[in-house]
């Protein structure tokens, strides 16, 4: 037997390649079987115009279901396009953004606000350590509705520079006999973006290896 002929007994004997799977059907899938539904049912007993329309209306529902999958993978790239402009015009701008942990630059300082919602006779800044010594206290006085700015020079209460690193800062708003806390907001600089996946939003990356959701930023600088 030749080389020729023993390749074509090769492939005669060769069993079929095998068919790909497959677990879904389509609109055109689903649109043929109705189709050979039709040419295959018994004269007899036609389908009744009640079960024609059940399956039309199923078919209607599977096309919907397609032309909405495609309009929300549109929707998401678009997002996701808008969500890399807005990042790439947040690096390296300043925020004021809802946190009660700053990072101290050796030498620096850190600065931010306390938001009030309604006047008060005195509001006080306390700087804490990781170890949860008081470092520092910061005295704003009266105060009106509002932000009330102020600024932690980076010195303990005998000032000395204090470490770099990070510290709690939390405020005490009296108001008559009443002492309670208000939101602090913390300035800070955008060092990069992450961008959200699967519906989520974008993550601000801060310096000292802070991230930040966009939704605790309260003012652009």
């Amino acid at each position: 037997m030749t080389d020729t002929a023993a390749i074509n007994d090769a492939r005669l004997f060769a069993p079929p390649p095998a068919q790909e799977s497959r677990s879904d059907l389509g609109q055109d899938d689903f649109l043929t079987l109705m189709i050979t539904q039709f040419q295959n049912q018994d004269p007899f007993e036609p389908m009744d115009n009640g079960e024609f329309l059940g399956q039309l209306a199923q078919f209607s529902t599977v096309n919907g279901i397609e032309s909405l999958n495609e309009g929300f993978a549109s929707l998401a790239g678009s997002l996701q396009n808008e969500q890399a402009l807005q990042a790439a015009n947040l690096v390296g701008h300043r925020i004021l953004a809802s946190s009660d942990v700053g990072f101290l630059e050796t030498g620096g300082s850190i600065s931010g606000a306390v938001n009030l919602d309604s006047s008060a006779s005195h509001v006080q800044v306390e700087i804490t350590d990781i170890n949860g010594e008081l470092v520092q206290r910061i005295d704003l006085g009266a105060q009106t509705a509002g932000l009330a700015r102020f600024t932690w020079d980076g010195r303990d209460s005998s000032g000395a520079a204090a470490d770099g690193g990070h510290y709690l800062v939390t405020t005490r708003v009296s108001r008559g006999n009443n002492v309670e806390n208000a939101e602090t907001l913390l300035e800070a600089t955008i060092e990069s973006v992450t961008l959200g996946q699967f519906g989520q939003g974008m993550t601000l990356n801060l310096p000292g290896g802070d991230t930040l959701p966009l939704s605790q930023v309260r003012q652009i600088i």
